[in-house]
């Protein structure tokens, strides 16, 4: 009887997947471990027990910002080129089966039960061992993918890269798209160190994909000394915007392919191509085990959608949902809000976890904002509403008549407020972790 078979036909030691998620958030002694010893350990179990066979290639795709949506080009090019695609990222905004994607759409609960059995029984195999909330359920994914039968996986990277979980799989090809400040208490706190850590994803022999436009030069010197094939955006592959009275296009030059007359990706953002170039540079490398006709690329470009980034809600007034939460990111959406054009107002609703670099966020911030809606988040990492304000001064937020701050117990509660409020030609930004976004998309009805 194979493992699958021997788990279908037992009890699981939880009935439902929340139960298994309680389960996990406190399973381990700490909520991020970064070490591979015990993932590794019990993926080698899984590999024994014919649970993982892994004999299809693995995209990994790391970096500060713009993980997720160089996953979703990639994930939606091969799709469209035919392919069985698996797709695991992180974290979820609301579902939690949203991290495990197969052929485009998220698993059903049911389907990953039987999977959570088996990871948990290999950790219970003698000596014991304990995996992390996202230790745990990375490798469970993998196994329902590896069930499937795919034509390749795309896996993003939770943390760091070296010492991220993700990385006890063996990538074909892996992708960096940027490295910026963020994590320090976990990556080191200059680009130089987490340049390293990100870097460490990248294998020898195999593509090394780098789309960030200056490279710390430890994440160059890691590269070159485990002999990995380094590829560089605007060296070895690089991306142009054509415009001219009729439409803006796009083109994309790589080493192997040349993709022409592109449109613009639907994801909003001209920082966007740098994402999508990343995703076809890695596309060109592998395309001879992988190829990619030209129709796929286009449609890929079209259906790549992630939720919370840039999103620009229908209606009015003008709602924008994004997951900045770094100075990177808080630098590429306040350049997005200078772009929309003219609104006699707008309006920030904006909630933080405590460990991020709040205070240079909101100097980034704070030329594209008029009123501030400062919000506790729900968890133990979040910032109150009242650091907030703390941090917004020490940015250098000055009070007038047409700059105001207000702090509220809850997002729902600054969004209810601003529903009796605001203006229908004025905007609102609600931005500054998944947990802000989780909360609005929860707290008010339209935005489901």
């Amino acid at each position: 009887m194979s493992p699958l078979s021997a788990n279908l036909n037992m009890p699981f030691a939880f009935p439902s997947l929340p139960e298994w998620l309680t389960h996990l958030e406190t399973a381990h002694t700490k909520p991020i471990d970064l070490s591979l010893d015990r993932v590794r350990t019990v993926k080698e179990r899984l590999e024994a027990s014919s649970a993982l066979t892994l004999d299809y290639p693995i995209i990994t795709v790391g970096g500060t910002n713009g993980k997720g949506s160089t996953c979703a080009f990639l994930e939606q090019m091969l799709l469209a080129a035919g392919y069985k695609v698996g797709c695991h990222t992180s974290p979820h905004i609301i579902e939690f089966t949203e991290r495990a994607r197969w052929t485009g759409k998220d698993a059903l609960e049911s389907e990953l039960l039987p999977y959570f059995q088996m990871v948990h029984d290999a950790c219970e195999v003698e000596p014991g061992i304990s995996l992390s909330y996202f230790e745990f359920t990375l490798l469970a994914i993998m196994c329902w993918f590896d069930a499937q039968k795919p034509d390749v996986v795309v896996l993003e990277v939770g943390l760091g890269g070296r010492l991220d979980a993700c990385n006890v799989f063996e990538p074909m090809c892996s992708v960096v798209t940027n490295v910026d400040i963020d994590h320090v208490g976990f990556l080191g706190d200059t680009r130089e160190a987490i340049g390293f850590e990100k870097a460490g994803i990248f294998r020898a022999n195999r593509p090394a994909i780098c789309a960030d436009d200056h490279p710390p030069q430890r994440l160059i010197d890691h590269a070159a000394a485990i002999g990995a094939d380094l590829k560089r955006i605007h060296q070895d592959f690089d991306f142009t915007v054509v415009q001219d009275d009729q439409r803006k296009q796009w083109r994309f030059v790589g080493e192997h392919t040349r993709r022409n007359s592109l449109a613009m990706p639907a994801m909003r953002g001209d920082y966007q191509l740098a994402n999508a170039s990343a995703a076809l540079a890695a596309l060109d490398a592998l395309n001879e085990i992988l190829p990619v006709p030209q129709q796929a690329v286009r449609l890929g470009l079209a259906n790549a959608v992630v939720r919370a980034r840039f999103q620009v809600l229908p209606g009015q007034p003008v709602t924008v949902l994004d997951v900045a939460h770094n100075p990177h990111a808080a630098r590429v959406l306040a350049k997005n809000i200078a772009q929309m054009g003219y609104a006699p107002y707008t309006h920030a609703v904006f909630g933080a976890m405590a460990d991020k670099d709040i205070v240079q966020v909101l100097r980034i911030m704070r030329g594209q904002i008029d009123h501030w809606h400062l919000c506790n988040l729900l968890g133990s990492r979040a910032a109150s509403a009242e650091q907030l304000h703390d941090a917004l001064i020490d940015a250098g937020f000055v009070e007038d008549e047409d700059h105001t701050v207000q702090k509220h117990v809850s997002v729902k509660d600054a969004l209810t407020h601003l529903a009796t409020t605001v203006a229908a030609n004025d905007r609102i930004i609600i931005f500054g972790s998944f947990v802000t976004i989780e909360q609005a998309l929860l707290g008010m009805p339209r935005m489901n």
